[in-house]
């Protein structure tokens, strides 16, 4: 702009100012009337709603899921120590040893175990491998394994299975344990899954929360409870076959295992003392467990089950100890006789005062071979089903068979049901013939029936059973084919229950002598009871008796020498002497 512009253009500049400053201002706007000043609204802040809490764990349905997955055919969840020992050797599984400190330095442990204490069990899972390897826990005796197995498998550990019998059991079975020292610190080899918190919650407080004793009662402090003005609720969890098999303590109700969680109701109030028992602590453990965690506050579990209640001989209801009472039966027998009585000894008393004569073969044996005169006739199977047709129990009886090996069964069978003079005919119908007495042909008359003597029903039920059940040879070797046996890689164990006096005479190469009467006393000088065993004496009398006892204790391949060293002898088999 030029400056002869510049100067009108300002002077018209500040004109404009001064006419709007002299100006009129306009009126301001009517105010709208108001009873109070407007504020801002007050925001009230938003309480997040409370989270809806998990429901707690159905621990009855949890259990009960558990328990089906432990059946019968799989023993309950439960290894042997022969079988584990096994699995060691080849593709071991994580040995896992739930004991105390204090335990694992004074008894010492299976090699290769880890050592982790069941009330820290789930604060180490880490220690442990993944849901699916397979992991074999125990303790002293079985109770707190099979609690450690049913946490681990409520947690989805799947493959988890507890050692029966504990330490104790492995140690019985004489297979080896490291002393000396203690087990390696537990190392983490896993990242553990825990699906539910509430549940895993739970159950590390049960076992954290566990007390020294870890709810385990003994057997003369059951006993003692038991005895007491107001005793505990006794539940056995066995199954029916071990109840009716095995016995059980009186007072106890039956409940079994696989029924156990549904069965609830027919329990005591909560707050009422339970002690629950099994065969040997794990399944009475496992349900110890389930009833704790739901809320019953006294309840117990037998320690070693009902084989810690017969081991302390105590009462059982419906069962005989048959190692003691065949080892009292055995240590009893008369010298020389052993309840047998010779041919001519039996024809005497046939010719003045004759006792009962039993003939206990088969009836074709009778067709073929006769019998002796007056002689009534019940086959060893059947005779225990026929007590009736016998005599009084102090009534003179003798019995006979082909050759002494089943009449020494039926002597022995019916003096432990109490009938005081019965005797086997040694060497059977054949000494009776070798000696030249007179024989029948046809068949004896029929027995007649009366009444049947009072006699232990236990007894009679086991007795019957093994008679009942004899085999085609009734368990007897001939000395031929025992003589080829011996040759084979692995022969049968030989086990002599003669004298030493007769031992002293010739004996088998290679056997065991054990007298009769210290048979019961050595059983630890035996091998496996799966392990063949031909028992054998001068005759088949005693040898007979031995191979009864050993059967009925679980020796599942017992045999005895037919007609015994005599009859090895006779077949001009060699001896020692």
């Amino acid at each position: 702009m030029s400056k002869k512009t510049q100067l009108p253009f300002a002077l018209l500049l500040i004109f404009s100012l001064i006419l709007g400053a002299c100006a009129t201002p306009a009126p301001a706007a009517e105010p709208t009337a108001v009873t109070a000043p407007t504020t801002a609204p007050v925001v009230q802040p938003t309480t997040p709603p409370e989270p809806t809490p998990e429901p707690a764990p159905d621990m009855a349905a949890l259990f009960e899921t558990l328990i089906a997955n432990l059946p019968a055919d799989k023993n309950f969840g439960v290894v042997s120590a022969a079988k584990l020992n096994e699995e060691l050797a080849g593709q071991a599984p994580f040995l896992l040893d739930v004991r105390e400190a204090a335990e694992v330095e004074k008894d010492g442990y299976i090699e290769g175990a880890v050592h982790v204490p069941v009330r820290e069990l789930l604060k180490n899972l880490d220690k442990l491998p993944g849901l699916d390897e397979p992991i074999v826990a125990y303790c002293a005796s079985g109770h707190r394994g099979g609690i450690a197995l049913a946490t681990l498998k409520m947690l989805g550990y799947t493959n988890v299975r507890n050692l029966g019998g504990g330490l104790g059991a492995w140690k019985k079975a004489n297979l080896p344990v490291a002393t000396g020292s203690v087990p390696s610190a537990a190392e983490s080899i896993s990242t553990p899954v825990v699906a539910d918190k509430a549940l895993f919650t739970l159950l590390d407080e049960f076992l954290g929360g566990m007390p020294d004793s870890f709810y385990v009662v003994k057997a003369d402090q059951l006993n003692e409870a038991l005895a007491a003005s107001a005793p505990p609720t006794l539940i056995d969890v066995r199954t029916v076959d071990e109840w009716n098999k095995d016995g059980y303590i009186e007072g106890a109700t039956h409940i079994p295992f696989n029924e156990f969680f549904a069965n609830l109701a027919t329990l005591p109030a909560k707050d009422q003392p339970i002690v629950v028992y099994c065969g040997s602590g794990h399944r009475g453990g496992i349900v110890l467990a389930g009833l704790r965690l739901m809320g019953y506050t006294e309840v117990s579990n037998l320690g070693g089950g009902l084989g810690a209640w017969k081991t302390a001989k105590l009462p059982v209801v419906g069962w005989v100890d048959w190692a003691t009472t065949w080892a009292d039966f055995t240590a009893a027998l008369p010298e020389h006789a052993y309840y047998t009585i010779k041919a001519d000894a039996l024809n005497a008393q046939l010719a003045d005062k004759p006792p009962f004569l039993l003939d206990i073969r088969e009836v074709s044996e009778i067709e073929k071979d006769g019998y002796i005169a007056g002689a009534v006739n019940i086959p060893v199977r059947d005779l225990l089903k026929n007590l009736d047709k016998l005599p009084g129990l102090d009534e003179p009886i003798v019995v006979y068979c082909a050759s002494g090996h089943r009449g020494g069964m039926a002597t022995a069978a019916l003096r432990l049901l109490g009938y005081t003079n019965i005797t086997d005919l040694a060497g059977g119908l054949g000494a009776w013939k070798k000696a030249n007495f007179p024989v029948e042909t046809g068949a004896p008359a029929a027995p007649v029936a009366g009444k049947a003597p009072e006699v232990d029903a236990t007894r009679l039920r086991d007795l019957d059973a093994f008679l009942a059940s004899l085999p085609e040879g009734f368990y007897t070797v001939k000395a031929a084919d025992l003589n080829a046996e011996l040759g084979a890689a692995i022969p049968p164990i030989v086990v002599d229950v003669r004298t030493p006096e007769e031992v002293a005479q010739g004996y088998i190469e290679g056997s065991l002598q054990i007298p009769i009467e210290q048979l019961l006393g050595n059983l630890d000088r035996l091998p496996d009871k799966s392990a063949p065993v031909v028992v054998l004496c001068q005759s088949g009398h005693r040898g007979v008796i031995g191979l009864m006892a050993l059967r009925m204790l679980g020796y599942t391949d017992v045999r005895n020498l037919g007609g015994g060293i005599n009859a090895w002898t006779a077949a001009e088999l060699p001896l020692g002497n």
